[in-house]
């Protein structure tokens, strides 16, 4: 674990980048995470899945499985990956701010 600077905060976070901590993320450690992956600006639809996977991770303690994903909030996969391009895992919980998943989403 390391410390870096997301969002004007000094943050610990794993070898991938995903923040140690959920409880100190916020939208600007979001966006400053976006960047990371090679997202430049969030759009409403990346604020949708953030969104949804933030209240699903705090109400399960996990993230949801990619099929309830596009479920839920109606995306496709293929729009995830153009939203995300590193994915669903990588990118859109990294920058949720959740816990890297392990097989999930």
């Amino acid at each position: 674990m390391s410390n870096i600077e997301l969002g004007g905060k000094s943050l610990e976070v794993d070898e991938d980048g995903f923040i140690a901590d959920p409880s100190q993320w916020d939208e600007a450690v979001a966006k400053s995470l976006a960047l990371t992956e090679g997202v430049q600006e969030l759009s409403a639809e990346h604020w949708k899945l953030v969104n949804y996977l933030r209240e699903y991770y705090l109400k399960n303690n996990i993230a949801p499985m990619i099929r309830k994903l596009c479920k839920d909030t109606g995306i496709p996969l293929k729009q995830i990956y153009e939203l995300f391009p590193s994915g669903p895992a990588k990118g859109a919980c990294k920058v949720a701010g959740l816990p890297k998943p392990t097989g999930c989403v």
